[in-house]
């Protein structure tokens, strides 16, 4: 049906449809922190759309680092680097991925339109299906060696190392491989330990993975089939949801839900507490609804699709579920609405300040369901007796053109050997290196 409309048609609608939406009536910080403002939601037949273009840097240039520290890019010339992974002889793994393709996911003229949208925001590539290893042997801060670690994958994300098993997520199953400590490529083929949800729909790919502190369970973080269930409950089995793996047997049970779509998970270093960054639900106004970090609590329910924020009712959901929505848990921490809120690890090296000890690193992917936009940019939020305080701390910005064009999109963060924070920028091809600026 598509194919029908002629180039200088589909044009118009599409600067029709970017043109629609409203405009955001309060600040984006007001979106942040434990008791974020939440307005009456905006629906309408049309949603905001305002996609940032994605150019990538131009020559020589790079994201801005705060006031006090450098940026350096530790990799570049990278293929879509979505996620990373930090070895303990110091190897950096980066998975370079994209979406696999999902015939049944956005169907009929809205689903056109919305992957013209990501065309623009240079997110509808093929995907290399790859990770790479970044070596910086001389300890310069720029990876001097790179190499082809695993390929042949299927839309790979996250990564967990336990002994000399590495087990990676795939958009559609959790493999084991062997790993021997410095070894550049890894040939043998993996073992398959557990299926994850995937199918024709497979709304969020991205799978993303951590093991426990005892290495004896995999936590599984799996994104929604749907913005707010259009696609159907059915279709949400294991879905917007953690799961809990035992890679011994390939069980597992879903260890917390009502996540609309978790990504970056990590063990907070003083309470021991599970966290994870969520991308809530669109549609709802530019200033609805605030992404967000939370612990994790076992058998916790977190509202979607029923509710938000607790028990903020969405009424687009239809039949409801007032049992559940009575039961749902009020997030920690609120990161502002539409930010795409994907990176996050808390500081557990020496390279930085003590003040940054125990706090968390986001990542922000940036919106296209806001205007203005937000996101764009990796943050830094305190931490004190294993709970976030204050506002967040810019880190790295500079990703949005005066245009409101996007040289480069943060996803994964992680802290490397030294200390430092790497940062995978999948629209600038890079991995970015943070360090304290050295002494002038």
């Amino acid at each position: 049906m598509m194919r029908a409309y002629p180039p200088l048609l589909a044009g118009m609608l599409t600067v029709l449809l970017v043109g629609c939406g409203d405009v955001a009536k309060l600040p984006v910080e007001s979106g942040i922190g434990p008791q974020p403002a939440l307005p009456e939601p905006t629906v309408s037949l049309i949603p905001t759309v305002h996609v940032a273009k994605a150019t990538g840097w131009p020559g020589g240039a790079m994201p801005q680092a705060a006031r006090g520290f450098a940026v350096n890019a530790f990799a570049g010339g990278l293929d879509h680097p979505r996620w990373l992974y930090v070895l303990p002889n110091g190897d950096v793994l980066v998975a370079e991925t994209n979406a696999p393709p999902k015939p049944e996911d956005g169907k009929g003229i809205r689903g056109w339109f919305m992957k013209r949208f990501m065309q623009r925001a240079g997110a509808a590539g093929p995907s290399a299906n790859r990770i790479t290893l970044l070596r910086d042997a001389d300890g310069d801060g720029v990876a001097e060696t790179r190499s082809v670690f695993l390929q042949g994958l299927n839309s790979p994300f996250g990564m967990a190392l336990v002994g000399n098993d590495l087990y990676v997520a795939n958009t559609d199953a959790i493999v084991r491989f062997p790993y021997q400590r410095g070894q550049l490529r890894i040939s043998a083929a993996g073992t398959r330990i557990a299926s994850l949800p995937a199918g024709p729909i497979n709304h969020h790919w991205t799978k993303n993975l951590v093991a426990s502190r005892d290495g004896r369970r995999l936590y599984a973080s799996i994104g929604s089939n749907s913005n707010a269930a259009e696609n159907g409950i059915d279709s949400e089995t294991d879905r917007a949801a953690i799961l809990e793996v035992d890679p011994a047997s390939g069980s597992t049970r879903v260890f917390a839900s009502g996540l609309r779509n978790p990504v970056g998970m990590a063990w907070q270093p003083q309470s021991g507490a599970l966290w994870v960054s969520v991308n809530e639900r669109d549609e709802l106004g530019s200033d609805l609804v605030p992404d967000y970090m939370t612990s994790v609590k076992d058998g916790a329910f977190y509202g979607w699709p029923y509710s938000y924020y607790g028990r903020h009712v969405d009424t687009r959901v239809k039949p409801q579920r007032p049992d559940l929505v009575d039961k749902a848990v009020v997030p920690d921490y609120a990161l502002g609405a539409h930010t795409a809120s994907l990176g996050l690890t808390f500081y557990e090296g020496s390279l930085f300040p003590a003040s940054y000890a125990g706090g968390a690193f986001v990542g922000q992917h940036g919106s296209w369901n806001r205007k203005p936009a937000s996101g764009y940019r990796v943050v830094f939020i305190p931490f004190v007796n294993g709970k976030p305080v204050g506002m967040p701390e810019d880190v790295l910005t500079g990703f949005l053109s005066e245009k409101g064009e996007a040289f480069g999109r943060p996803v994964g963060v992680a802290v490397d050997r030294r200390g430092a924070l790497l940062v995978a920028d999948d629209v600038g091809n890079t991995v970015w290196r943070v360090t304290p600026a050295a002494p002038k």
